[in-house]
């Protein structure tokens, strides 16, 4: 026994990945390992509805199970339903056969919480808070054309698509992505595709200060690989662009897509430009608990390393019932970066969207699982737990300027204007007291804690009109 392991408050064991027996279901009892990874496969089969559901599930998930689904569909989805095989298979992958069992474990289980909610997951008293909106980041104030989104001063987000492989419940660009819901109707893109990415690569052209793009949605497994690769080989021509960062939660929840011989082949002729020309190219991914990160997870992420992406990065959610303890999330960390080949890089805070309060943390919460993280993984491996507040961008939880607790509010500052600051500036030429540049780098900007972690004098004061 290894006393000095079992002596930490968490002991570090190695444990191997494994892929679920996605033959434990009874709509799968059939599925051959052939067709398991066929990427075609796995997206033919996604779950979209209840039915569906139950054709995989048969008897085993309860009809009260099925009542809490449709009735959150009905009141509080934000995202509509789209599970491909390979995530729906990490959920309760253990549980016992008896229906009620098993519904128990179904509905335990920390991946089904954020990609399946059901009514009885949302806080029944603040399912929203007050101060929640859609586009919560404000990207789309922010675009410069559309679906490209100019933040901070050397750094641009371009949104290809506004449909992903798999919707999570969470979804940050839950005002644009996916299909409508009974509760959200979305927003869409109007430009055709082409146009987009020319729109795009034409404001990069003329803005060479811009040396990072996020290349992004939606996620860009939903991308015809044709169109992506002209669309980043042509971005490879911008002398101006140093580092360019593909997100893809595909890797996680779909990663017979990136196993495709011909995506594979494509990513290997991109990044020998990019390696020609130094230019940094990594992905990122999305994983938010360790039972996501299976063997198959592992694959795709050593192929990409192995056709020359310098790094597979992962930037998860923080999210209560899911992955918010320490151990929860060190036993996510080492399989990322012991199994996976995928760098455990950020955690955010749930953003502020509607019907989200029952994932979000306080930034407290989240400053105590920083500091009980630290020392475990390696410096380069241990993941910054960030909060990204609206107006500002991304801050590490420690870099709050002030912070009530009783109500709370925390304030953050930032050393930098964002495009629309800028576009507004320039509208009123910058006369205004508060639109100079010092005035806007000492503006203090809010961020609010779920309502529901607040002690009870801040409770009430938000059951009254908005402090």
């Amino acid at each position: 026994m290894d006393h000095h392991a079992t002596r930490q408050p968490y002991p570090y064991v190695r444990r191997p990945l494994t892929e679920p027996d996605w033959r434990r279901l009874p709509g799968w009892r059939d599925v051959t390992a052939a067709q398991w990874r066929d990427a075609q496969w796995q997206r033919s089969h996604c779950v979209k509805n209840i039915r569906q559901l139950r054709a995989v599930y048969g008897g085993l998930l309860t009809d009260r199970f099925y009542e809490e689904l449709a009735a959150d569909q009905a009141q509080f989805a934000t995202m509509s339903m789209l599970l491909p095989p390979q995530m729906l298979n990490t959920m309760a992958p253990h549980a016992p056969t008896e229906p009620q069992a098993f519904t128990e474990a179904f509905l335990a289980d920390p991946v089904r919480r954020y990609m399946l909610p059901v009514r009885a997951d949302r806080h029944p008293r603040w399912p929203s808070h007050p101060k929640a909106e859609r586009d919560s980041l404000h990207e789309a104030e922010m675009w410069v054309v559309e679906g490209l989104t100019h933040r901070y001063p050397t750094k641009v987000l371009a949104e290809l698509v506004a449909t992903c492989p798999q919707y999570c419940g969470h979804c940050t660009r839950m005002d644009l992505v996916g299909n409508s819901t009974a509760q959200v109707t979305k927003t869409r893109l109007e430009l055709r595709p082409a146009d987009r990415q020319e729109q795009m690569l034409d404001y990069l052209k003329r803005t060479p200060s811009v040396r990072d793009v996020v290349v992004s949605g939606g996620d860009l497994a939903n991308v015809p690989w044709p169109q992506l690769e002209s669309f980043l080989m042509r971005l490879l021509e911008l002398g101006s662009v140093r580092d360019i960062r593909l997100a893809s939660k595909a890797v996680v929840g779909l990663p017979q897509h990136w196993l495709q011989p011909k995506v594979l082949e494509g990513l290997g002729r991109v990044a020998k430009v990019a390696a020609r020309r130094s230019v940094n190219l990594a992905v990122h991914t999305h994983a938010n608990h360790v039972r996501s990160v299976t063997p198959l997870v592992a694959e795709a992420a050593r192929a990409l390393l192995d056709v020359g992406i310098q790094d597979v990065r992962n930037q998860g959610v923080l999210m209560r019932g899911v992955n918010a303890t320490p151990e929860d999330l060190l036993d996510l960390c080492f399989a990322l970066q012991d199994e996976a080949n995928i760098l455990p890089y950020y955690f955010y805070l749930c953003d502020m969207i509607p019907n989200a309060e029952h994932w979000r943390t306080s930034v407290h919460e989240a400053q105590v699982l920083q500091d009980a993280i630290m020392g475990y993984l390696p410096g380069y491996a241990t993941p910054r737990i960030v909060c990204d507040v609206p107006h500002v961008g991304k801050r590490w939880v420690h870099q709050a300027v002030a912070y009530d607790r009783e109500l709370g509010i925390s304030y953050w500052t930032k050393n930098y204007r964002t495009g629309l600051e800028l576009r507004t500036a320039q509208e009123t030429d910058g006369d205004s007291a508060d639109s100079g540049p010092d005035a806007l780098l000492a503006r203090r900007h809010p961020y609010y804690d779920p309502v529901d972690t607040l002690p009870e004098p801040g409770r009430r004061r938000w059951s009254e009109p908005c402090p």
